[in-house]
C-alpha cells in the first residue's frame, strides 16, 4: 500500500511555499504574507514530470486547509489558485477576491 506523498510548508521572511516532492522532483505554490491574516498565492509549479497526477490541486487543498485552521484568506493572483477556487465554491470562506 502505497502513502500519498506529504506536503511541507516552507516559511521565509515575508512569504514561503508549499511543497510536494515525489521521485526527485517537486511541485511548489509560492506565497507572500500580506498582514496578519491574508496571504497571496503567487504562483504554482509542477514539473512535466509530475503533470496530471493532482499535485498542483493537492498544493491549493493542503493551502487551503492551512487557511481554515489558522484563520488567514487567500488573495488567489496565480491564476491555477484561481481557477481551483472557481471549481471549488465550498472554499470560498478561505479566499478574498
Amino acid at each position: 500500500m502505497s502513502t500519498e506523498p506529504e506536503i511541507t510548508r516552507e516559511t521565509t521572511g515575508s512569504g514561503g511555499r508549499y511543497v510536494l516532492r515525489v521521485d526527485g522532483h517537486e511541485a511548489e505554490l509560492t506565497y507572500s504574507q500580506l498582514g496578519a491574516t491574508q496571504v497571496i498565492a503567487d504562483h504554482t509549479a509542477v514539473p512535466e514530470a509530475l503533470s496530471g497526477t493532482g499535485a498542483g490541486q493537492r498544493l491549493v487543498e493542503r493551502l487551503v486547509a492551512d487557511a481554515h485552521s489558522e484563520g488567514f484568506r487567500i488573495v488567489p493572483l496565480c491564476p491555477f489558485v484561481n481557477a481551483m477556487r472557481r471549481r471549488h465554491p465550498d472554499w470560498s470562506d478561505a479566499f478574498n477576491v
